[in-house]
């Protein structure tokens, strides 16, 4: 009986203890109720005033040109939302005090409300913590200002310009084109309209909830690197490994939601499927549009826009005024005057040309100056009268006047790559390849190659740009023009400059192609190159060899690099490859190895044997550790390792002697002497 009594006390105890479990936090609610509601409405003042005092941060950035982002424009709702279930629960509260005295159904009631407010509660510290966590990035820009020209003074720009807003403001029209020659200005007047927008951020038909400029990639057109500029635009995360249907299908609900969008494609060569970018079809009245630009009026007809602008070359006076507005106020003095204006008449209208060409006459005040430019711009005119090859006499006249050799030859360098360039790759491979001069420091040739940057962007030849990668980075541009003529020289005087361009083409392999012995220079930037040949041509005087942003490309055959004895620049960045082939260590005057982006690159032993190596740039790579056998690197000078998860052996750095720029910021001090 004792145990039967022990075992039932027992059973009767653990009993008492899980129902108290489960009854007393209900006890408690009722017992609580009064204080929990008091400070639950207190809780939701608080939220209220923290909604308004965002709302009102975005009421007034609307009024300058901004707009909520889509998760700030969620959470005000979701405030909304959690208001509405306050009052319905305040009516809760309201019937229960008019409940009688009787106990049951008040506790029952108490016991409802109470699970309602635990429900609100936690709504709230989840919307309070979220709202914090904006700070003050609550808004975007409806449109981004772009760096340009004006064309302020120039009557038919001007008069383009107009008909173009009045375009976009006509809810009949949807889609628009301006065609033209190269060098002709198509891409400053829309520019301009772009930065007209800003202006007009208070006209309702004008204020469009986003502005998406996109520069499209030239043939074969890439209609994932165009989706990926306007998810970019749009704050939109995509799967870089997502098809492109499933790309279109996330912009196309991303821009559904926009009142009003303005989608802005730059030098279109060939007609594209709007719907396979993920573009809504136009609705009317048409208050979304798409304007684009490009050089061949069949391409208009194929993408059957609305309106078809052509932009012709500018009048005479017109011609003059701009470049006045380029060579300065000398060009306006009494006996320069009739040679400017004579070498503006040379220009044949075009703005690209009289940019170009005024930009050099900058400053130079001695009248046979004036008259050896006008004689030679003259003598270099070709038969055939084409404005094309107009532009290509300009540009080359503005080449042959550059101030020396080096600098003519980092122009010639900038033709290399397809778009943009971030300046401190490009001034490494200057001073990799010995452009820059034999400096003591990094120091000094990174500030001669600034010096020479400068000076090409004050000769038009080059454009300041932004560019995005892991974060936004400084670079510079070439107009497509100035690309071309570029490429046209360094193909065509002397051997000195002999290049290979096969540039963001959609090349997938390279094994057909027949490789001069002579070339000096290999770009195969911007492709879609899975492998590369067993055995390549031998290119005995090849100093700069450039394979980035070519993502199917997994393995190097073990002695490719054994045909580039002579190569001083190695840009692999942005590649599939998971190792370096053995031959690397044959490039005995490798200057500068750039690897960034590569994800699948996790170790650099081969790169032992490297004595000449000043700069090895690894940004953003996944490598795990850097081994003693690097310490024959003795001339390094710039080591970018700004690597996650990088392991350093003790002692790695005191084999480094020369290095004077050390970037190491993403890796954790615990990582270092591992």
């Amino acid at each position: 009986m004792d145990i039967l009594s022990n075992s039932v006390g027992g059973i009767l105890v653990e009993l008492g203890k899980f129902v108290s479990k489960c009854i007393y936090p209900k006890i408690e609610n009722i017992i609580c109720y009064s204080s929990k509601i008091e400070n639950l409405g207190k809780e939701m003042e608080k939220l209220t005033k923290f909604r308004d005092d965002i709302k009102e941060k975005v009421e007034g950035a609307e009024g300058e040109g901004y707009k909520p982002k889509p998760d700030v424009i969620k959470w005000i709702e979701d405030v909304h939302g959690l208001e509405n279930e306050w009052e319905v629960m305040q009516e809760s509260i309201a019937a229960d005090k008019t409940l009688s005295y009787k106990c049951c159904p008040k506790c029952s009631l108490r016991l409802e409300v109470s699970t309602q407010a635990k429900n609100i509660r936690d709504q709230q510290c989840r919307l309070i913590e979220v709202g914090e966590n904006f700070g003050s990035n609550l808004v975007v820009k409806k449109v981004d200002h772009i760096l340009v020209p004006s064309i302020e003074g120039q009557s038919t720009a001007t008069r383009n310009l107009n008909e173009l807003l009045q375009l976009l403001e006509d809810d009949k029209k949807y889609a628009s084109s301006v065609w033209g020659t190269e060098g002709v200005g198509k891409t400053t007047l829309v520019k301009n309209l772009n930065n007209e927008l800003l202006k007009n951020v208070s006209s309702s038909k004008l204020s469009f909830s986003v502005v998406i400029w996109v520069t499209v990639p030239k043939l074969p057109i890439d209609i994932r690197k165009i989706q990926a500029q306007i998810a970019s635009r749009l704050s939109l995360m995509v799967d870089n490994e997502a098809g492109v249907e499933s790309t279109a299908g996330k912009i196309y609900e991303r821009l559904k939601e926009e009142k009003s969008f303005l989608l802005i494609l730059d030098d279109v060569w060939e007609a594209i499927n709007l719907d396979d970018v993920g573009v809504p079809q136009p609705e009317y009245p048409a208050r979304s549009k798409v304007t684009i630009t490009l050089r061949f009026f069949d391409v208009c007809k194929q993408m059957r826009t609305n309106i078809e602008m052509n932009v012709t070359t500018l009048k005479e006076d017109e011609s003059c005024q701009l470049f006045v507005e380029n060579a300065g106020d000398v060009a306006n003095l009494e006996y320069i005057q009739p040679l400017a204006k004579e070498i503006a008449r040379e220009c044949s209208g075009l703005p690209l040309a009289i940019t170009v060409i005024g930009s050099s006459m900058r400053g130079k005040t001695r009248v046979d100056l004036w008259n050896d430019a006008l004689d030679s711009l003259r003598r270099s005119e070709p038969y055939n009268k084409n404005v094309k090859d107009k532009v290509y006499s300009v540009i080359k006249w503005s080449y042959d006047s550059l101030e020396s050799r080096d600098i003519q030859s980092c122009f010639l360098y900038c033709s290399l790559y397809p778009s943009a360039i971030p300046i401190d790759d490009l001034i490494h491979c200057w001073w990799a390849e010995g452009i820059l001069g034999e400096h003591d420091t990094y120091e000094q040739a990174y500030n001669r190659g600034i010096t020479l940057i400068e000076s090409l962007k004050d000769a038009c030849l080059l454009e300041a740009d932004k560019i995005v990668k892991a974060q936004v980075v400084d670079g510079v541009n070439m107009h497509d023009g100035v690309r071309d003529v570029a490429r046209w020289i360094a193909s065509t005087f002397g051997d000195e400059h002999t290049s290979v361009f096969q540039t963001g083409i959609g090349l997938t392999k390279i094994s057909h192609m027949k490789i001069s012995a002579s070339v000096k220079r290999i770009s195969f930037v911007s492709n879609n190159i899975e492998c590369l040949p067993d055995c390549f041509s031998k290119c005995p005087k090849t100093t700069s060899l450039l394979l980035q942003d070519n993502q199917p490309l997994k393995k190097i055959p073990h002695e490719f690099f054994l045909a580039f004895p002579a190569l001083r620049v190695l840009n692999l960045s942005q590649t599939g490859i998971t190792e370096l082939p053995s031959s690397i260590n044959s490039l005995c005057q490798l200057r500068a190895l750039i690897v960034q982006r590569c994800f699948e690159l996790k170790e650099l032993a081969p790169v032992a044997n490297l004595h000449n190596l000043q700069v090895l740039d690894c940004e953003n790579t996944e490598l795990r550790y850097l081994s003693q056998r690097m310490d024959n690197l003795t001339n390094l000078r710039l080591l970018n390792m700004c690597v996650a998860d990088l392991s350093i052996s003790k002692g790695f750095f005191l084999n480094l002697p020369s290095v004077e720029m050390l970037n190491m910021s993403c890796i954790c001090i615990e990582r270092i002497f591992h």
